[in-house]
């Protein structure tokens, strides 16, 4: 058997019946900004690497289905996977965005994915990193 305790306060609602009126819980941890949506993208180009590795998608067209986004959106998502394993690591931790857009985006990201090397995309993601 579980108890809970809790304080409430009974109030009336528009229409005049009662209610209970419960304060919302306060948050564990109290962060300033927003997740790059950079960080969220290479996150979800895992996540839809794992579905489809593990036949629970059947094809990047049904993800992309799913997904509500186009066929060629899914490629570009995907495409975040030929990345260098510490580019990708880089990503999902960027610091959060205080104010204005993040400064590094899918676009920039795109020639860098396309070339083979990893060495050169470390060299490119440096100079990314520097401007």
């Amino acid at each position: 058997m579980i108890e809970l305790r809790e304080k409430v306060k009974f109030g009336r609602a528009k229409s005049g019946r009662k209610r209970i009126e419960r304060k919302p819980p306060k948050p564990d941890v109290v962060s300033d900004g927003r997740v790059p949506r950079i960080s969220k993208l290479m996150a979800l180009a895992i996540r839809f690497e794992g579905l489809l590795r593990d036949g629970e998608v059947a094809d990047q067209s049904e993800l992309a289905k799913l997904a509500h986004v186009t066929q060629p959106r899914m490629t570009q998502i995907l495409n975040l996977l030929h990345l260098a394993p510490d580019i990708q690591e880089a990503l999902l931790f960027l610091p959060r965005v205080t104010s204005g857009k993040a400064a590094i985006h899918e676009k920039l990201l795109r020639p860098i994915a396309a070339e083979i090397g990893w060495g050169r995309q470390r060299a490119m993601w440096a100079e990314l990193e520097r401007a």
